[in-house]
């Protein structure tokens, strides 16, 4: 069985998708499949010439102005959701991770920031010579956004910001971080700045993590870290309605990805319950086993057409705060089955290094996390709704 024979045909995919996917599936066996056990270690690291080289093909463009480097028109959402889905065919979450750091910290850039902001970071960013990150969680605050205390005080024509950030993905790598820190009172006491981070007063310190190596995840100390006036994305006070422009879109990306990975997981095992004999016939014979791929599979296409039923909506102009919550814990949720049930077919191989159950099995947990953990996505979903 092949990872692309398991898509279903859908009414939101027309032959420029298809040719766009098959670009990219391209990119993904040469420059990426070769490679990923040697980037995904605990040592290891994304080199940034494979940046560049996703650059030079357009996947971080989508969304974009030309006139910063990105692709403009002729592209939608479901280009960039294809982008997302082939980056995991790899069977890492962390290389992909790593390669698409961007989408959390860029798009407050795009939609809130000066011109000059914009010619100075987007094309630095989208050509994959630098990246960007988004800075807003922190130790006490956890997915509480109303509850941050990263400072952020008005010196004469300078912002000068004091305070902690963590779980920061690509924070050891970015030159650019995207915080949110405190400038008032409550939610409307919140601003964004673009942090350079060879800024005076900002250093920074891994975090080891149990999946996902090939993406690093840091946390940042802000000491009298001064931030020019310019360099204010969007208004002051404007902080907690620009992360929120971004949030709907980082849990349906997040949904999409998770997806992939837990089609990864299926195929993997499927292939294996294929050649592997118990009791005078294969694996996949079994009727038991039978079962969990019927209940994988049912689980990813029905994940699958929530996810393309949203983006539609989101291409309409719709806001999905609610069902953008709840696609992202039916992906994680779906995800986490998969996995678990993909290393009971494989039993004993599954726990050896290197393959693609083992990897995916310990970054599933990082997913159901990620982006607001299921409880706060659900509690969030029922509000939207009005209950």
């Amino acid at each position: 069985m092949e990872y692309e024979n398991t898509l279903k045909a859908s009414p939101y995919y027309d032959e420029t998708h298809h040719e766009w996917r098959r670009q990219v599936r391209r990119f993904v066996k040469l420059e990426i499949e070769p490679h990923v056990q040697a980037w995904d270690t605990e040592s290891g690291i994304v080199p940034r010439e494979l940046f560049r080289k996703a650059g030079d093909l357009g996947m971080y463009g989508i969304g974009y102005p030309e006139e910063y480097g990105g692709l403009g028109e002729g592209f939608d959402i479901f280009h960039d959701m294809i982008v997302m889905e082939e980056l995991h065919r790899c069977g890492s979450g962390g290389v992909a991770s790593a390669l698409l750091v961007h989408k959390g910290g860029l798009p407050p850039v795009n939609a809130l920031g000066t011109h000059e902001m914009k010619q100075r970071v987007l094309p630095d960013v989208l050509s994959g010579n630098s990246q960007i990150s988004v800075a807003i969680t922190e130790p006490g605050a956890g997915s509480d956004i109303s509850n941050l205390q990263t400072r952020a005080d008005r010196d004469g024509s300078d912002w000068i910001i004091n305070g902690t950030k963590i779980y920061i993905t690509g924070g050891m790598t970015s030159r650019y971080i995207t915080t949110v820190a405190r400038t008032g009172e409550g939610k409307t006491g919140l601003s964004i700045f673009l942090v350079e981070s060879d800024a005076d007063g900002l250093s920074r310190t891994p975090l080891e993590k149990m999946g996902m190596w090939a993406s690093d995840t840091a946390t940042l100390y802000f000491e009298n870290v001064r931030v020019p006036a310019g360099d204010l994305i969007g208004n002051e006070g404007d902080g907690f309605h620009g992360m929120m422009l971004n949030l709907n879109s980082e849990r349906l990306n997040l949904a999409v990805s998770a997806n992939a990975l837990a089609r990864v997981v299926f195929v993997d095992a499927v292939n294996y319950a294929r050649e592997r004999r118990t009791f005078g016939k294969s694996l996949s014979e079994h009727q038991v086993i039978r079962h969990k791929f019927a209940e994988m599979a049912r689980r990813i296409n029905a994940t699958q057409a929530y996810i393309e039923q949203n983006a539609w909506r989101v291409q309409q102009g719709e806001r999905i705060a609610a069902d953008a919550a709840l696609c992202k814990v039916q992906a994680t949720k779906t995800l986490e089955y998969c996995a678990r049930e993909a290393a009971h077919v494989l039993g004993g191989a599954s726990v050896i290094r290197g393959n693609h159950i083992e990897r995916i099995y310990r970054e599933a947990r990082i997913f159901a996390i990620a982006g607001g953990a299921e409880e706060i996505l659900r509690d969030l979903a029922v509000r939207q709704m009005g209950i």
